[in-house]
């Protein structure tokens, strides 16, 4: 006789708490989803997802935190990349291997979802959440100091300074940030294909402005200008690298294009190991070509460096303009891919039913439309008037966790799902995955305990909102659990 407390085997039994946390969606169910008509247009091959990963990489790490890289690095900021970046490849060899086996649009979140869990995958979206919210809107102010480098440049005249910040931070409101979020706003809202026809304008621009500077500044470089080569020691190259990382994050976009990609499992890796490599390669160029022809003690600031590097070389202001112009399309590209991938993170976390469904509703366009607007509106008015302070520097630390994340999620499918098919295997695993999470983790303790407050906060608040609201609306919630005790 079965005893009247414990459930017979195929009785359905109420999930407990920890049942919750734990419980996870198939990667059969995951791949069903993105196979199913989820309104998503399936229309980007290996060019269109390469430069969604060059779109989203390409242009922070040079237009906006080199300058603050410099001066904890020294000329060592060369190496502070190059470990950024093999930190970056081992996730992105990661990246790779799940986003062959699960072409699903919530990325890193839908990857812990199929490995660790709806707590680390939701854990995991919350970080993903900050990282590309917070990095929209540093860009989009960064994009705003352009615009007036650029007009002083042209013009002899600038924006006052009350139009370029927000009330807390002397100004009123920061006008240029929220024009550059709102104008992507309305390029995603035409269309996916036109918004990567767009993209692949501004990307291949960016590329020929990065090129034209390292041709130039090359000429200029001085022996000099190296030594002392890491006058901050080590600390100093794992501190910039830390900060660095911040430039890598784009490579993670690609993949959340998934459900719009032709043929993802073959297309998605390559795109994604193609965008790295190139974005890697032309970083540590113009790091060289930067402290090689300007000696590290004069890197004041991160925002016109670069174009003053080119006018001290060439004597004319002309080749500063262009480089100007240049960097107001690079960052407005990375505006609009990282915008565009938030929008498909939280359409992934709505069809799971962690966030309102209205993130997961799509019009006639393919067009998560009332997500887009949300989210570009939200990011918008964090632009315009809040000073990101802290928090922007804890984007870096949130994609860290995402990222050891999925390289725990290679691990845990490597032993537990053997019969998957995998269109790319992350070579040298399972030494690789664990050099990928220890390498995050390095960075991640590399950071102050000022970034350490400000994603503890954030990560709290996720819990109160996961706990108040998402776990019980959770799409696993109805499914019936099976106790298979005897």
């Amino acid at each position: 006789m079965v005893d009247q407390k414990t459930p017979a085997k195929g009785d359905t039994v109420a999930p407990t708490l920890g049942r919750r946390l734990s419980r996870r969606k198939p990667v059969e169910k995951l791949v069903a989803e993105t196979e199913s008509d989820s309104g998503l247009r399936r229309t980007m091959g290996f060019w269109q997802l390469s430069m969604i990963g060059i779109g989203a990489t390409l242009g922070t790490g040079v237009f906006v935190v080199l300058g603050e890289a410099v001066p904890i690095a020294g000329p060592a900021v060369i190496v502070a990349f190059v470990l950024a970046g093999i930190t970056a490849l081992f996730s992105a060899l990661a990246y790779a291997e799940m986003a062959g086996m699960i072409p699903a649009s919530g990325s890193a979140y839908s990857y812990s979802y199929a490995t660790m869990g709806e707590f680390m995958a939701w854990v995991c979206g919350w970080c993903l959440m900050l990282t590309y919210g917070v990095s929209i809107a540093a860009v989009g102010v960064g994009w705003g100091q352009y615009i007036n480098e650029l007009l002083h440049l042209t013009t002899g005249l600038a924006l006052p300074p009350a139009l370029l910040a927000g009330p807390l931070e002397g100004g009123v409101v920061n006008v240029p940030a929220a024009v550059v979020i709102l104008l992507s706003m309305f390029a995603l809202l035409a269309g996916v294909r036109e918004s990567t026809r767009v993209n692949a304008v501004m990307v291949a621009i960016k590329v020929l402005i990065l090129v034209m500077f390292v041709a130039i500044a090359i000429t200029a470089v001085q022996r000099g200008n190296f030594a002392p080569f890491m006058p901050m020691g080590m600390a100093g190259v794992s501190a910039a690298g830390a900060t660095l990382f911040f430039s890598y994050i784009g490579f993670d976009s690609a993949s959340t294009a998934s459900e719009e990609a032709k043929n993802p499992q073959r297309d998605l890796p390559r795109a994604i190991m193609f965008s790295m490599i190139l974005v890697t390669a032309i970083y540590c160029l113009v790091a060289f070509s930067a402290v090689g022809a300007l000696n590290w003690n004069d890197f004041a600031d991160g925002e016109t460096t670069l174009a003053g590097i080119l006018t001290m070389v060439t004597g004319t202001p002309i080749w500063a303009v262009v480089f100007a112009a240049g960097a107001v399309l690079a960052l407005a590209s990375v505006v609009l891919v990282v915008l565009y991938s938030q929008t498909r993170i939280l359409y992934a976390m709505s069809r799971d039913g962690l966030i309102p469904k209205a993130f997961s509703k799509v019009d006639a366009k393919g067009t998560p439309r009332a997500n887009t607007v949300i989210t570009s509106v939200f990011i918008a008015a964090l632009a315009a008037f809040i000073p990101l302070g802290p928090l922007a520097d804890a984007t870096a630390i949130g994609t860290l966790f995402a990222f050891a994340l999925v390289n725990v999620a290679v691990l845990v499918l490597r032993r537990t799902r053997s019969d998957l098919k995998r269109s790319f295997r992350m070579p040298g695993a399972p030494v690789t995955p664990v050099l990928g999470v220890l390498s995050c983790a390095y960075l991640m303790f590399s950071m102050s305990l000022s970034v350490w407050i400000a994603f503890g906060a954030w990560l709290v608040v996720g819990l109160i909102i996961y706990f108040g609201y998402s776990m019980r609306r959770s799409a696993l919630e109805d499914e019936p659990e099976v106790d298979v005790r005897l």
